[in-house]
């Protein structure tokens, strides 16, 4: 059964900016951002999703977590925080599409934090909000079943996957399938759903956005629950992502050097290619630059040149490693 929800005027004209947007982000290189530009973003990611869950860690803590220093704070946000850096860094080894892999990331995500990770819950669930109770969760017997149907509902190729990210996330939020660890479950698995169809979205972190204004995203899942209908989620969370997408062109839309075009191209895993293929990715530089490039790719041991003249070709290097 397809999710209810409605395709309103504001997420018409919120599509149609976004995917001109992701067109710019192409066109600039951005979709696959130099290596520290990455590490910026993934810490950046990783600090937002779980402060918004209550973690006290601070950027400067999480980057010496990545660079495998010892950091002092609660023990319980550490585990939480070195958790999500193997998750981040390892998000290609995640199928958005596969329920298994949905609960096997959630097992990483929550090990050593909650004694059934990687499982559904087997208990009643409800948030309270003071004294309010904000939203009660389905029975856990319907979560499995629950769960199995939106599976099922991603695997729709009919479906955007603008779309169908924030429908997941919504829907899986409202289904509460895990004691814990469902907030940050839900934005892993939105930005797994677009990383399909959109690279950038490994690099691009819309979670600092929720963090900054967290009321919004509450009241937005809370509005969608009193209706019975993702509509004004999906609303919200394209508006979240046109604006993530805004700032990475507004600051990081730059002139390549050679040294960017290089790492850039090497990024796109080419494994055999002409200069006539170099040039086809970097439109705007001359065959003169374009052999300067490849000479110094050559001198770097980026690849090797087979071949002469007309006929020449180049190859990776065997095990070069462009992450």
């Amino acid at each position: 059964m397809k999710p209810p929800y409605e395709i309103t005027p504001k997420i018409l004209k919120l599509l149609t900016s976004i995917s001109e947007k992701i067109g710019e982000v192409n066109a600039t290189f951005l979709n696959k951002p130099s290596p520290q530009l990455r590490k910026q973003n993934k810490i950046r990611t990783i600090h937002s999703s779980l402060k918004i869950e209550g973690n006290t860690l601070t950027e400067e803590q999480i980057t010496a977590l990545i660079e495998n220093k010892r950091v002092i704070g609660p023990q319980k946000d550490v585990k939480e925080v070195i958790n999500a850096i193997e998750i981040y860094e390892n998000l290609v080894k995640y199928n958005p599409l596969s329920e298994k892999s949905f609960l096997k990331a959630h097992q990483n995500l929550m090990n050593n934090l909650i004694e059934d990770a990687g499982k559904y819950r087997k208990q009643g669930v409800g948030i309270v909000k003071g004294s309010k109770v904000e939203h009660l969760a389905p029975p856990y017997e319907n979560v499995p079943f629950l769960m199995k149907n939106l599976f099922e509902y991603l695997s729709d190729s009919e479906e955007l996957e603008l779309i169908k990210c924030c429908v997941f996330h919504y829907e899986m939020e409202f289904i509460h399938p895990f004691l814990d660890g469902n907030g940050r479950m839900g934005r892993l698995w939105q930005t797994l759903i677009l990383m399909r169809k959109y690279p950038v979205f490994e690099f691009l972190p819309f979670e600092t956005l929720i963090s900054k204004d967290q009321e919004k995203y509450y009241n937005a899942l809370s509005e969608c629950d009193k209706v019975g209908k993702s509509t004004k989620f999906i609303e919200y969370m394209l508006s979240v992502i046109d604006l993530s997408i805004n700032e990475l062109l507004t600051f990081n839309n730059r002139t390549l050097n050679q040294k960017d075009r290089l790492e850039y191209f090497i990024s796109l895993n080419k494994i055999v290619f002409s200069r006539k293929d170099y040039m086809d990715i970097f439109k705007d530089i001359s065959s003169a630059t374009a052999s300067r490039d490849l000479k110094k790719g050559i001198e770097l041991e980026l690849f090797k040149r087979i071949g002469e003249r007309n006929k020449t070709i180049y190859k990776l290097t065997t095990g070069y490693n462009n992450s």
